[in-house]
């Protein structure tokens, strides 16, 4: 048996939807048996994405059921609200497989990031629940997994773009810790004297620089060459940017 109601999705939950369905009600037939969250999801959206649900205008569990004809408005999460988290002080995430680029930046800025080219959706879903991290991806349907505390799905495909979205997403401009984690294993990063890492500098490098500084996890060593001027660029870019 099946019913009919009627949704209207607000803001950035439109990216989820067909051209024709944006900004503009929409006639969905559901089974009877469904929930609002099945019913949002069926629809395109993930539920993390969603801050508020009204039904014919009075605020709705996830677990609703819905009635014929039911007036249904769906807001996001804009403007810095906070998602439904457990830890509620610093930021962490979780990235899928496809997002390596970005989750050394994101290690760059501080931010403690979990990222493993080997981790299947149900670790990372394991990963997001059990340590309360946000869950990065640019996979909708990993995003609509009942387990996941808090995720984002990333609109752009270029990963300075997607960092943009991130910062500004959960306001993060004034939580930038650059160069205090390693941006290969996550692990916190020390300064060193240089003769502890002597052994681990190219020729060049021993010449030319004396300001080191070492993972205390894998034990990467840094120092500021070029690259760094270039790192220090994006994090200037980064705390311009308009939340």
């Amino acid at each position: 048996m099946s019913q009919t109601a009627f949704f209207k999705f607000h803001g950035s939950l439109n990216d989820f939807l067909r051209p024709r369905q944006r900004n503009t009600s929409i006639r969905y037939t559901y089974a009877v048996h469904q929930t609002v969250k099945d019913v949002i999801e069926a629809i395109g959206v993930p539920h993390v994405e969603v801050r508020e649900v009204l039904v014919n205008g009075a605020k709705a569990a996830w677990t609703q059921r819905l009635q014929e004809n039911d007036q249904v408005e769906v807001y996001p999460f804009e403007g810095g609200e906070e998602e439904l988290l457990a830890d509620k002080g610093e930021r962490r995430f979780v990235l899928d497989v496809h997002l390596g680029t970005l989750a050394r930046s994101l290690r760059m800025l501080g931010f403690d990031t979990v990222y493993r080219n080997d981790l299947h959706d149900t670790e990372l879903v394991q990963l997001a629940d059990e340590s309360q991290r946000i869950l990065l991806t640019r996979d909708v349907n990993l995003l609509k997994h009942k387990d996941i505390p808090a995720g984002y799905w990333l609109r752009s495909q270029h990963t300075e773009e997607q960092l943009k979205e991130v910062v500004i997403r959960y306001k993060l401009h004034d939580q930038l810790r650059p160069f205090t984690r390693c941006m290969v294993c996550n692990g916190n990063i020390v300064a060193v004297d240089k003769q502890e890492v002597l052994e681990q500098l190219p020729p060049k490098t021993k010449q030319y620089f004396d300001e080191f500084y070492q993972c205390q996890q894998c034990k990467q060593v840094y120092w500021k060459g070029s690259h760094y001027e270039r790192m220090m660029e994006l994090v200037h870019k980064i705390e311009r940017m308009d939340g």
